[in-house]
């Protein structure tokens, strides 16, 4: 007796699709879409309806090839035409992502976090940032978990909040510059003292002397609303001030790894203040009494000097000449041998010119 392969009647299987998922009245529901249309009619970029729908049929799964019934269809949405839900599902269903695409969405929101927390605070004792993989570890000692339909800026601010529970670390102030009338700075000083604000500088020449100073974030509000009464008005010079040189995330790109917290441990700030010692934020040759910060060339393969330095050294013949060596897989020069590479080069593009 020969068997016969029986189809199941009413299903239609599709694959590689994107799936939009809506659940009404207990019942599943989901339409089949076509990948990376689904966000673009969302925000209104792609107008085709076709262009973003495999087909106008409601299923109750995709994946399986099972239609939805006529009878569910009218109850959940009154009425039994395919196009019309098909829309509302679309314009209010979940979109449906595979588990390495969500992991992978969940990984880059949680490094962006990590990126603006390091940008909005520094740590009290040394006036710096930390840096990006010691944020990132603090935040995994807090537990926390990313929220992929809250916004990353929103979700640092509360884990800046739920870090400062915990270890040391606190906002970076703002730069602002306060323009008020000279009859108003003598009010104005005594509520910046009152404040703890650190002055910068003061200039009291003119009629309207100008403050320029740095304030803690959360007290921006009432500052702007203090300058307004006092009849001045406020300039913001800088939302996060880091030392100079220090708010490039690639500066602090760090991937020495420090010992987790013991279940031992009786103080998590000692313990911080520990690790943060261990680990070193830049080179650091130690001269005397005093220590002079050094930062390192990647590209030359030399230590440049200071942060004033290290930003001319990109200007120099001898970083160019190494950067396109770099992009010919060619090992870098030092400054002596770069200039005798530069005038020989030199040298044959005259001969080149003057050649008959």
């Amino acid at each position: 007796m020969s068997k016969t392969l029986v189809q199941p009647v009413g299903q239609k299987r599709l694959t590689n699709v994107a799936v939009v998922r809506l659940k009404k009245h207990g019942i599943r529901f989901e339409i089949a879409c076509y990948k990376n249309k689904v966000l673009s009619w969302r925000s209104g970029v792609e107008k085709d309806l076709d262009e973003v729908l495999q087909s106008q049929t409601v299923y109750t799964n995709v994946s399986k090839g099972i239609l939805a019934k006529s009878k569910d269809l009218m109850a959940a949405f009154k009425t039994d035409d395919q196009a019309k839900i098909c829309l509302e599902i679309l314009e209010k269903g979940e979109l449906q992502v595979a588990g390495k695409e969500r992991e992978s969405q969940l990984t880059s929101q949680f490094r962006d976090i990590a990126t603006i927390v390091m940008q909005k605070t520094i740590n009290p004792e040394t006036q710096r940032p930390y840096t990006i993989s010691m944020i990132e570890r603090l935040m995994r000692e807090i537990h926390f978990a990313v929220d992929p339909h809250t916004s990353s800026k929103k979700q640092a601010l509360e884990v800046i909040r739920e870090l400062q529970k915990h270890f040391p670390i606190r906002r970076s102030p703002m730069r602002l510059r306060l323009v008020i009338p000279e009859k108003n700075l003598s009010a104005l000083m005594e509520k910046l003292n009152g404040w703890n604000v650190s002055i910068t500088s003061k200039d009291e020449s003119g009629n309207q002397p100008s403050v320029v100073c740095e304030i803690e974030p959360g007290l921006f509000r009432d500052c702007d609303a203090l300058v307004r009464n006092l009849q001045g008005r406020l300039e913001i010079l800088g939302v996060s001030v880091h030392v100079e040189g220090d708010a490039h995330v690639d500066q602090y790109e760090d991937t020495e790894d420090f010992p987790s917290k013991s279940t031992n441990d009786s103080d998590p700030v000692i313990q911080l203040s520990e690790r943060i010692q261990k680990q070193n934020i830049s080179t650091e040759n130690k001269v005397g009494e005093e220590k002079i910060k050094q930062s390192r060339c990647n590209t030359c393969d030399a230590v440049v000097g200071d942060a004033k330095q290290y930003r001319e050294h990109f200007k120099t013949e001898w970083h160019k000449h190494n950067l396109k060596r770099k992009t010919m897989e060619l090992p870098p020069l030092s400054a002596e041998e770069c200039l005798t590479d530069i005038e020989v080069c030199d040298m044959k593009t005259d001969l080149k010119e003057y050649s008959f």
